[in-house]
Formats: structure tokens, sequence, C-alpha cells
């Protein structure tokens, strides 16, 4: 994985896919192309067929942009709808479980697993224990699940060039009864925009100080109680490359004191964000997901501790994967299954990776 699930140095400094142990994890498909992460690992060895499923888990885009990368599907479920017991956490408000697959009847095989009430995870579980359909999600790998399902194209996400990449499928998506609303707009742009590039990052650099603190108290065999402890071993121990890439994300967020008066609004503005953002846009416009080139979605669906999947679409002309997100509101989950099964089964793109990655 990437060290730190990408939370100890941005990755204009730390690469996608590097950690201190293991060193550089590599796209099966091409060597030299970004793997994406956090959940590199995850990704990069259920395509490379090393491992039949893996969990992953994402704060912002850790399942879905590593599953884009590496041609496989990823599952983000709803916020508490799996258990983070156990898991080193970034942040409460967004971290979440979920399957790394290369199909998605085995992403929602493991899913059915994983789902439910655990008292180590509580209230999270709890609150979102309502969202699991009885008999579980896998009465919803449906082969004509596209039909009638409403599908966003936001022009958030699909630029001209994304457009003609994906047309094929959106074709595709219409042939097998899906109705799809294009020219679609995030509204309460501004206020959606602060909350994704300035809000979430105050919100997270405190979550993750207390979290994390939290998590290591109640370890047993370690020296490392705090995320000051972590700052100060990596200075002491530092892996190869700690100098080059350094710990800029733990070293600011060792500055927060809890949540205060800035992350108090910080977290304001994110929930009206959600409110009056996606989710005006969702039900104004009755839409079943929101579509999106790769993981474009990722921020959108995490500041809400939305779902969503991702399922293979198709390779560039260096036979670098790329996939198709399908995000939607709180307990989604059934019907984004329908979409994402429907797509897989209409297109089969995927392919396994050569036997030597170029």
């Amino acid at each position: 994985m990437t060290e730190w699930a990408a939370s100890r140095a941005t990755n204009l400094r730390m690469p996608n896919g590097w950690n201190g142990r293991l060193g550089q994890a590599l796209d099966p498909y091409v060597a030299s192309a970004d793997p994406s992460g956090s959940s590199t690992g995850s990704a990069t060895s259920v395509a490379a067929n090393m491992v039949a499923v893996a969990l992953g888990t994402e704060t912002s885009g850790s399942i879905l942009s590593p599953s884009s990368a590496n041609s496989v599907v990823g599952i983000k479920p709803t916020v508490g709808l799996t258990s983070r017991a156990g898991v080193i956490p970034i942040s409460h408000r967004q971290d979440t479980v979920g399957p790394i697959c290369r199909t998605v009847t085995d992403a929602v095989e493991v899913l059915d697993v994983i789902v439910g009430f655990d008292r180590d995870d509580f209230p999270a579980t709890k609150k979102a224990s309502i969202y699991i359909p009885h008999g579980g999600y896998r009465q919803f790998l449906k082969a004509d699940g596209l039909r009638y399902k409403r599908l966003g194209i936001s022009k958030d996400f699909f630029g001209s060039n994304d457009i003609k990449t994906y047309q094929q499928h959106f074709n595709t998506l219409r042939q097998k009864g899906a109705v799809l609303v294009d020219n679609l707009e995030i509204p309460s742009t501004d206020l959606v925009y602060n909350a994704i590039t300035v809000a979430q990052n105050i919100a997270l650099s405190a979550e993750f100080k207390m979290d994390l603190n939290a998590y290591l108290k109640h370890l047993v065999h370690t020296q490392v109680r705090s995320l000051a402890d972590v700052i100060a071993f990596n200075k002491i121990s530092p892996p190869e490359k700690l100098k080059e890439y350094g710990q800029d994300i733990m070293l600011k967020a060792e500055k927060t004191n809890g949540i205060g008066k800035l992350e108090r609004e910080a977290l304001r503005n994110i929930t009206k964000a959600c409110k009056y953002g996606f989710e005006k846009m969702m039900k104004e416009n009755k839409i079943d997901a929101l579509m999106s080139p790769g993981a474009y979605i990722a921020s959108h669906l995490a500041i809400g501790g939305y779902p969503g999947i991702n399922v293979p679409a198709g390779y560039d002309k260096t036979g670098t994967p790329f996939g198709i997100s399908f995000g939607g509101l709180k307990g989604s989950e059934p019907t984004l299954i329908e979409i994402a099964y429907g797509f897989e089964q209409a297109t089969h793109m995927r392919k396994p990776p050569p036997s030597h990655p170029q």
C-alpha cells in the first residue's frame, strides 16, 4: 500500500504505491504507469492474479482510484456499512473498508460477508445497518440491471476528450435501457469546491491526529503511542526515501489541537456542500447514479460518506487501464450493484495483464 494511506506526505513528494518496508508497487499492465493508491497493493495483487480477492480502505479515492488504474472492480461502501475496527484510521467521518476484486460478482460476495453491525465500531455501523437489504447484496446481480436506470453525466467530470473516450460506453448503456441525463452541473459550485479543496483538508488534519492517537493508545506491543511518536520514529530510523519524500502531512496534522472553531466551521461547510451540491443534484434530477471517468468522483463521494463502484472500462494506447465509476447517495449500494453488474456484463472490458508488464 501507499505508506500511511498517503497521509505521510503529499503525492507530489511521495509516489503512489511506495512504502518504506517493500518499496514501490507496480501496475501489472504497464510498469511505468501510476499504480495509484492508497490501496495500491490490494488492486495490483488482484489484477495480477496473485490473490483471489482483497480489501482496501478509502478516505478519499483509495479504493476507486487504484481499481481504475489496475483494471479491477472496487466497491467503496457507505461509511459505516463495514466496520473499521482495527484499521489504522485517518478519519472516522470518511474512512470505509471495501472489496477489490476482478469481477463485480466477487466484489459483491465479499461485501455480503463484511457488512453489518460491530460493537467495536459503534455508532457508525449501527447507524448504517439500516441500509443492508434483507437477503444481502447478491440478489442485485442482475443482467438487466441497467434497465430504466437514470445515469448522470456531469460537466464537472467529463471533458470533451473524456466524452470521446466513453462515448461507446454511453451508447451501450442506452442500448441496455438506461436513461442518460447529460450536461449536468453540480450546484453550489463555490461551496463544493471549497469543501473539497479547503474544508476537507482542515477537518482531515485534526481528525487524523485525534483518531490515530486513539488507535495507537489501544495497541499492546508497541512503544509508538501517538502521531508525535510516529514522526519522531521516522526521524530516528528513516527509510531510504524519507528525506526525499518527507512527512509534511503528518507534521501539519501534529500542529492541530482537536476540533476547534476552525474545524467546526470546516465541518459545517462540508455538510452544506453535500446538501446543496451532490445531494441536491441527485434528488432534483432523480439520478440513480452519477458517472465519472476513473475516480474523478471520489472527492465528492468522500466528503459525504457516499458509496461508489469502479468497473474496468478499457485501456489507452499504451495499454494503461482506465475505469468508470458510479456514485450514489448513502445506502444506494443495491442500485449501484445493478448498474455496475449490468455494465460489466454488457461490455466485458477487463482482460488479464501481460505476463511481463511493459
